[in-house]
């Protein structure tokens, strides 16, 4: 019971990664490789912080703004200096790798003894922490987008995905709405690189490698989980895919397998579920449950 506990815990705080990347990766039809980035920046911002005195809230306030200001500089670089978005989210990541090692100083920093997000969380049975601290996060954060998404500025945002040339018919700046997506996108990724090395205790430089994989294993597990759903549904539907996924995890690790390999069962669970689609053909699985991820393979 305690390992599922975790496993919920950790889809909740990992889930923030997946809705960051929705948000580009969906809504915006944008190919964000700056997440694998911004992920471990967050991470050693609010590690940093904490260790240099810094309240845990101030920390990862600070965290989630550094996650947006690597997002800013994909966006200019995609929309200003008209490189391609996915070279523009590499060289950023790849910048950011050197800029981790900068603010912590080495390759891992531990918050042993220090105070986090969760230490007032404590008292509760062990791995609920993760849990309460995930739920009101996630919470907060999902409702906020909803708001977001609905109100005037929202929509431009959407319709500039959706039809970027439309879009600018229509007198809508598409390149600030890139920028702007980009840079919320990547507030989140960075948030959650926070939260998990809040959770974790500690902020490593390799901590984001493959962090893209387990962002859209959640998004697709979703998708296919829960078939067609409206936007905001989608996003609440990201959280459980990230839940879902996690939980895959843990039964694959219980059957044997190392943690060492975990990218690659990643990697093999969100190639499948991408291959739906195409397995529907032959295994004739019912409609709505692939529904989802075929409307956006077509």
């Amino acid at each position: 019971m305690n390992l599922i506990t975790s496993a919920i815990g950790q889809g909740l705080l990992w889930a923030l990664l997946g809705i960051g990347l929705y948000l580009t990766f969906r809504i915006l039809n944008f190919a964000d490789m700056t997440v694998e980035g911004t992920f471990p920046l967050g991470a050693a911002v609010a590690v940093t912080a904490i260790t240099n005195g810094v309240s845990p809230l101030g920390a990862t306030v600070l965290a989630f703004l550094a996650g947006m200001a690597a997002g800013l500089i994909t966006g200019l670089l995609c929309t200003k200096a008209r490189i391609d978005s996915l070279l523009a989210g590499i060289l950023t990541m790849t910048a950011a790798y050197s800029i981790n090692l900068r603010i912590m100083g080495k390759s891992n920093v531990s918050l042993l003894g220090q105070r986090t997000l969760l230490t007032p969380l404590r008292s509760l049975p062990q791995y609920f922490d993760s849990v309460a601290l995930g739920m009101i996060v996630i919470a907060v954060i999902t409702a906020l987008l909803i708001f977001f998404l609905q109100t005037d500025f929202g929509q431009a945002f959407i319709a500039t995905g959706d039809n970027p040339t439309m879009a600018k018919s229509l007198g809508i700046k598409t390149d600030s709405m890139v920028i702007i997506g980009l840079m919320i996108s990547n507030g989140l990724v960075g948030l959650c690189g926070a939260l998990i090395a809040q959770s974790n205790g500690y902020a490593d430089i390799n901590m984001g490698i493959g962090t893209i994989v387990i962002a859209l294993a959640s998004i697709i597990i979703g998708e296919v989980a829960f078939g067609d759903l409206t936007l905001n549904q989608r996003l609440v539907a990201v959280t459980l895919g990230s839940i879902i996924y996690r939980l895959i995890l843990l039964a694959v690790l219980q059957l044997g397998f190392s943690t060492n390999d975990l990218n690659l069962i990643s990697s093999i669970v969100l190639a499948l579920c991408m291959m739906l689609p195409r397995l529907n053909n032959v295994l004739h699985i019912k409609e709505p449950f692939v529904k989802g991820v075929a409307s956006h393979d077509e």
